[in-house]
């Protein structure tokens, strides 16, 4: 991190009220011209307009925004000592009842980071495949009717049961199986929240303290149905350790491995971080995964050429089988995974991070002091032809063997970077892998696209990048 320079230097670098930016209104800024659902894709816009490095102000905060790829890799490199999430978004997510490692800074952090990597570790992942396999099978079987009435289907409501089922399983140890159940879904409540944490985080005020409108109240409501789920999750788990009292020293999920803390005074969770560590695993765990196979779908299908490669990979690897047998054979499936980092690359799910200075800092030539929000633009450097050739292309390619550098694995950063990389992309990219193996094994893609068949898939920033009304329809194999 770059240090704070000697006064003569300090006299030369800019502050963020000096650079150029999109002219505001008095006391509201730029707060009126944003369009949340769009938020990131103007912030790229203006990043054109004004160059790398430009201010926004939402109300009376002013952000620096960036989209060099060496600044956002400082400021990544420097958490949580130089920088840290922001105490709007660790307000927000508490005010959520997601308050876990999540939204938390600091000590918080520090405290809570080791049990969270334990339970996410590859060697945890590793021996949670059998599940994977029970989940993608699950929904191949669904799929399969869905594909006998030869219509299309909205596609993200369908995998983000797949994903909640295998975060439910893996961090809580319940299988609560909404793949077969046509009911109600968590899902559905956890797609609002998403959507009204993203509103609150760019409000200009917190009008929400003291004036609910419609959509405050059916937040309200979605937070208690969470709620009742995590009471359920944390019920069903301590009526496992109690009757085997073994799993408090062989926990078998986080959950249970939280709870074993609970008795450790050192490592101890409240019971707020608690099931504020339970939220945020199922907002993180559902969201972030299903869009990028969502994404990767909708490639693929314009794409017939990596299409036809990852599919013939996936009929070797799987032999006689409809579903990888083993780890080894997922680990195995290199096209698969070149397919899934070139999505991440084109649709990041996080294209915007948002970042708080905890100490002076300076940012290229730019002072950035105590306090002062800081906006990265990371989708911008991984579609610049200087780091890509021929960036606006779906090109799995460049992933594959010699081409697959360290400099361009450090410049899209899709589960992030530094210490505060998301613990669980090992387990992301394994039952990503788990589902493109059953899709492309069992399905052709008749047909993907946005509803209607008008015009391309429009993209919605809903906390996360989401592709909106994308529909396909399947055809077995």
């Amino acid at each position: 991190m770059n240090s704070v320079p000697a006064p003569a230097e300090r006299a030369r670098l800019r502050a963020i009220r000096d650079l150029p930016g999109p002219r505001g209104m008095p006391l509201l800024g730029n707060a009126l011209q944003i369009d949340q659902p769009r938020l990131h894709a103007q912030l790229e816009d203006w990043c054109r307009q004004y160059g790398e490095r430009f201010r926004v102000a939402f109300g009376p905060r002013r952000f620096l925004v960036t989209a060099n790829a060496d600044d956002i890799a400082q400021v990544l490199k420097d958490r949580p000592e130089g920088f840290s999430r922001t105490s709007r978004l660790e307000a927000a997510c508490r005010e959520m009842g997601a308050g876990g490692l999540f939204a938390a800074n600091g000590a918080q952090w520090r405290r809570q980071r080791p049990l969270i990597m334990s339970a996410f570790n590859p060697a945890h992942v590793k021996a949670y495949f059998p599940s994977l396999a029970t989940a993608a099978g699950r929904l191949s079987r669904r799929w399969e009717r869905l594909a006998a009435q030869d219509a299309p289907f909205e596609l993200e409501p369908e995998l983000m049961r797949y994903t909640v089922d295998i975060t439910a399983g893996l961090a809580f140890g319940s299988d609560i199986n909404t793949i077969e159940n046509d009911g109600a879904i968590i899902q559905r409540h956890l797609q609002d929240i998403f959507r009204m944490l993203q509103k609150r985080l760019f409000a200009v005020v917190p009008y929400w303290r003291w004036i609910r409108f419609k959509e405050d109240r059916q937040l309200e409501r979605d937070l208690r149905a969470v709620a009742e789920a995590v009471s359920g999750f944390l019920r069903a788990a301590r009526a496992r350790m109690a009757a085997e009292p073994w799993r408090f020293a062989q926990p078998q999920s986080l959950l249970e491995a939280m709870l074993a803390a609970r008795d450790e005074e050192a490592g101890a969770l409240t019971e707020t971080e608690l099931a504020g560590n339970v939220v945020t695993m199922l907002l993180a765990g559902e969201d972030t995964t299903a869009h990028t196979l969502a994404w990767l779908i909708l490639l693929l299908h314009h794409s017939p050429r990596w299409l036809d490669a990852a599919r013939a990979e996936v009929d070797t690897a799987l032999g006689g089988h409809a579903l990888p047998q083993s780890h080894e054979q997922l680990a195995g499936l290199e096209i698969v995974d070149a397919c899934l980092q070139e999505a991440m690359r084109m649709k990041p799910v996080g294209p915007v991070i948002a970042c708080e200075a905890r100490r002076d800092s300076v940012i290229g030539d730019i002072a950035v002091p105590r306090g002062a929000s800081v906006m990265l633009l990371t989708r911008v450097a991984p579609l610049d032809e200087r780091h890509f050739a021929h960036a606006g292309e779906f090109d799995p390619g460049r992933w594959l063997g010699d081409a697959a550098n360290g400099d361009r694995r450090k410049t899209s950063i899709p589960f992030g970077a530094g210490p505060r990389i998301c613990p669980g992309r090992y387990l992301a990219l394994e039952e990503m892998k788990m589902f493109m193996a059953m899709l492309l094994r069992g399905f052709d893609i008749v047909d993907a696209g946005a509803r209607g068949g008008g015009g391309a898939v429009r993209e919605r920033l809903s906390f996360t990048l989401a592709p909106v009304d994308l529909m396909v329809r399947l055809q077995r194999r």
